[in-house]
């Protein structure tokens, strides 16, 4: 059925309003614990992660920041950021959300801020409150937080201390927090730890943020459940407690399998944006929200596969800006059970790709990303120049 002009100008108003950030290591050479599978373009080197995710969004126009990863992308710490800001300005990108790394060195093999090792806690608060400096520095409004902090058998940690100096630590790094800066705490219910991880779900999550302060939110990855999780009731519930403060987007079958966003369950992520453009048409304002990707692009090509993302986070987006809520919480207020699931089924059962079309043609974006990616000649440049340090990074892996 055709859209109405009053609903074509209502799908403009939101996808001028929704845009989505993209991991920096999302275009570098990944793999899993079994190994990795070399591609030939990725991206070996910050400025050519940050041109990668530029090409993203020329093509997508929805892509205008890079979350980026500390120790990866500032080896230097803040005295790369002037050269990172520049190689983004150049790439018509910002920076995004800053990703301090506390899982990786080998002092971390028991916890970062939970650790019982208290020198070890204070390296990981030191890196942290870097990472800060970094945000400051470039101008970041978030700096998203992960820990891989747990433990692996009964008995080998005391959870409740762990619990209290990971209160003590967040507690420090939001008291360095300034302006209109954030911290958002993500949570996973397991790996690297298996038998209890220190911030398991959205309610440890939750109540370390409010311990913290008004800065403090709870970021949910949609790949850190356990099965058959409700997800959008998660994100109802963190919403309507003023304590959402972004998502890491990705899909899964099993675990945090990070594949493709949509690729498994598009209704379950149109399901979380219609709590959201709900919240927004009953407040009459769309909440502070950070719409990041977290993905590992190990199989697909990597640009391929996050334009792919992108334009379905757009027509998943668009899908739920387009339901009747009116008619909607009519139809909810009587009980009227059939007709209030249809409104959502007509919406998620609409085309909405010619709306993106025309929006993308008045914007001067090719109605078409991934035809005019790959028409662009980028990853065969990219794959020229980079091809050799890949092929050299096979040798070494073998």
């Amino acid at each position: 059925m055709p859209l109405s002009s009053v609903q074509t100008d209502l799908a403009f108003k939101a996808l001028e309003s929704f845009a989505i950030e993209l991991p920096s290591w999302g275009f570098a050479n990944t793999g899993t614990r079994f190994g990795k599978f070399i591609q030939a373009g990725a991206a070996t080197s910050t400025a050519e992660k940050i041109s990668d995710a530029g090409i993203v969004h020329q093509v997508t126009g929805c892509c205008p920041s890079v979350a980026v990863h500390v120790l990866w992308d500032f080896p230097n710490g803040k005295a790369d950021v002037p050269a990172v800001m520049k190689v983004a300005a150049e790439h018509g990108v910002r920076i995004g959300a800053i990703n301090p790394n506390v899982f990786q060195d080998q002092c971390y093999k028991n916890g970062s801020l939970g650790n019982p090792d208290a020198e070890v806690r204070k390296t990981a608060l030191s890196h942290i409150l870097d990472s800060v400096e970094i945000q400051s520095a470039s101008g970041s409004r978030d700096l998203s937080l992960w820990f891989a902090d747990g433990t692996n058998f009964p008995g080998t940690g005391s959870i409740r201390a762990r619990k209290d100096w990971f209160t003590e630590g967040l507690k420090t790094v939001h008291s360095a927090l300034s302006g209109n800066q954030r911290m958002l705490v993500e949570y996973k219910p397991f790996e690297p730890a298996f038998y209890h991880t220190d911030i398991a779900d959205w309610g440890m999550s939750y109540i370390l943020s409010k311990h913290c302060g008004p800065r403090a939110k709870v970021l949910v990855d949609t790949g850190h459940h356990y099965q058959a999780v409700n997800i959008e009731q998660i994100v109802a519930w963190l919403l309507s407690e003023d304590m959402l403060g972004g998502f890491h987007f990705n899909d899964r079958r099993y675990a945090d399998d990070d594949l493709t966003l949509g690729s498994i369950d598009p209704y379950q992520v149109f399901r979380i944006f219609y709590e959201i453009c709900y919240f927004t048409w009953e407040r009459g304002a769309a909440p502070d929200l950070a719409y990041m990707v977290d993905q590992s692009h190990n199989l697909k090509n990597k640009i391929e596969e996050t334009i792919q993302t992108a334009c379905t986070a757009q027509e998943l987006f668009l899908k739920a800006a387009l339901i009747d809520f009116g008619k909607l919480a009519a139809h909810q207020q009587k009980a009227d059970l059939i007709d209030s699931e249809e409104c959502l089924r007509e919406a998620f059962f609409t085309d909405v790709r010619p709306l993106l079309r025309e929006w993308r043609k008045s914007k001067g974006i090719a109605e078409n990303p991934m035809e005019a990616f790959r028409a662009s000649g980028y990853m065969e440049r990219a794959e020229k120049e980079r091809g050799p340090r890949n092929m050299g990074a096979i040798s070494s892996y073998a």
